[in-house]
């Protein structure tokens, strides 16, 4: 017989089931189990007459069992009740080293055991039905599917903040961003393109929010006329994925983890504003102010506070910050003729989810913007790339991580399958 999902079974219908025991009750006359699998819980009733060896089960052991699905008004799982015929035993669980209360980095040692908590399920599946949808959303507008390689030859973007690794009798660097091969697809001709993969930044950062290895969603694409595009476009693919994460998990999200965690799929346009203009209604309503000095950059205190504010001025979740100062901002961005860099920030939940641009495509203006920053060395060969036509473009990065984090109310650590950080390589 081959096995069936639990989500799957029909009341009297003999089935083949396996998964974890969630919870045992052991009785004089038998043992009530529940057990799980990836799509859900059933309650098979066994009786000691029929199963001796139930009495060696233990809580978080691999069983497999054939039986009839019935239904029984008694049972609180829905009233499914599986009356078994046969029981394997597949795997004795010994006694767990964690639980659920116990503390985060107890949990990261045992990452294996602590994916099996329903909330934890939850996000992978959370984490699959968002990444698919983007993907989806993107064919469905003539973006092909890229994949850049993470052994480098040079210092991608800022030549700072990267993992240095021997390559046979030379070194080699562990990519921080597809950035540069994103445009080198651009010109090639590629025109719309996007890429999901590992993103690697040697920052020694202990918040819940950063990771050394995280997991990127790229993508750019040729022939815009402005950032504005660029924003048009994230803004429409963030509504699409946000709408299928609802379908499939909402109600999920907010058993699980509470309403303040419902899924609001936003409206377009997403509000946009300056940078200057948000400090200044930062100090205006909420007394929050930082040195001029720093006013060329959104600090983080100020990102937290956009939740507050975007959500009391515009009623939305995101907020489209633009017009920073272009020495905080990346050379390859696009500047208007006054010199401001045509990029922007998006922030959701009081976090920075994203920075895009417009790419400046012609090749003596980027040149000129990377020597500015002292990288024309560094990046030579990205440079050769604009030497041959390139057309105009634009895009952005989201890291998946970051993106689940926010949806559940989870540290980066929570929200990644394996973290990895300063302190964390294993397991």
């Amino acid at each position: 017989m081959e096995r069936t999902y639990i989500r799957d079974m029909v009341p009297g219908t003999a089935c083949r089931i396996s998964g974890f025991v969630d919870t045992i009750r052991q009785m004089r006359w038998g043992a009530f189990v529940v057990l799980k699998d990836i799509t859900g819980k059933v309650q098979v009733t066994f009786g000691k007459d029929q199963f001796p060896e139930i009495v060696d089960v233990t809580t978080h052991s691999v069983i497999t069992v054939e039986g009839t699905l019935t239904l029984n008004p008694s049972v609180k799982m829905g009233g499914k009740e599986v009356i078994p015929d046969t029981l394997c035993i597949d795997s004795l669980a010994e006694a767990l080293p964690i639980a659920d209360d116990s503390e985060i980095d107890s949990k990261m040692d045992y990452r294996w055991i602590d994916l099996r908590r329903d909330q934890n399920q939850l996000m992978m599946k959370v984490q699959t039905t968002l990444t698919a949808a983007m993907r989806e959303y993107l064919l469905s507008q003539n973006f092909i599917e890229i994949h850049t390689p993470k052994l480098i030859g040079a210092a991608s973007e800022s030549g700072s903040d990267v993992f240095e690794v021997k390559y046979f009798d030379t070194k080699a660097y562990l990519a921080q961003s597809p950035q540069f091969y994103k445009q080198m697809a651009m010109a090639s001709g590629l025109e719309r393109i996007f890429e999901t993969g590992p993103v690697f930044r040697a920052e020694k950062s202990y918040t819940n929010k950063h990771a050394t290895e995280f997991t990127g969603f790229d993508l750019e694409f040729s022939y815009i006329d402005s950032m504005y595009d660029v924003m048009k476009m994230e803004e429409n693919l963030l509504r699409y994925a946000f709408s299928k994460v609802k379908e499939a998990h909402g109600e999920e999200i907010v058993r699980l983890f509470g309403e303040e965690y419902e899924v609001i799929v936003p409206e377009t346009p997403f509000p946009v504003i300056k940078l200057a203009d948000l400090y200044r209604e930062l100090e205006e309503r909420y007394g929050y102010s930082v040195p001029e000095e720093l006013h060329g950059d959104l600090t983080t205190d100020a990102e937290r506070l956009c939740a507050r504010f975007s959500k009391e001025k515009y009623g939305h979740e995101f907020l489209f910050v633009t017009d920073y100062d272009a020495k905080e901002r990346a050379f390859y961005h696009m500047r208007d003729d006054a010199g401001v860099p045509q990029g922007y920030d998006l922030i959701w939940r009081g976090v920075e989810i994203t920075t895009g641009a417009q790419r400046e495509h012609r090749y003596e203006v980027l040149k000129r913007q990377a020597e500015e920053k002292g990288l024309a060395r560094d990046v030579e060969f990205y440079l050769e790339f604009f030497r041959y036509g390139c057309p105009p473009h634009g895009g952005f990065g989201l890291g998946i991580d970051r993106l689940t984090m926010l949806f559940l109310g989870l540290s980066i650590k929570e929200a990644e399958f394996l973290f990895r950080g300063p302190n964390r390589l294993t397991p």
